[in-house]
C-alpha cells in the first residue's frame, strides 16, 4: 500500500490549477505574500515534506492516507 503513496507523490507535478488554488488560499491567508512565485513555492515545500515523511516516518503517512480517505467516503 505505501509503494502506491509513493509512486503518486513522484507523479505529481506542480500546474497552473494547483499553483491558482493555493493564490487563493493565500490571499485569503497571507495578502502580503499572494503572489504566484509564493503559491510555486509553498507547493513546492508541501511536496518536499510529504516526500520527506515518507522516508522518515511511513507510519504516520499511512495514518494520514487512511483518515483520508474516511473523510473522503460518501456518506448516505
Amino acid at each position: 500500500m505505501m509503494y502506491t503513496i509513493l509512486m503518486s507523490i513522484d507523479k505529481y507535478h506542480i500546474n497552473e490549477k494547483d499553483i491558482d488554488s493555493v493564490l487563493n488560499f493565500l490571499k485569503l491567508t497571507d495578502p502580503e505574500n499572494a503572489t504566484p512565485e509564493m503559491a510555486i513555492a509553498l507547493l513546492e515545500y508541501l511536496q518536499e515534506q510529504i516526500h520527506d515523511l515518507s522516508h522518515s516516518n511511513p507510519e504516520l503517512l499511512a495514518e494520514m492516507y487512511e483518515k483520508f480517505k474516511k473523510e473522503k467516503k460518501p456518506s448516505n
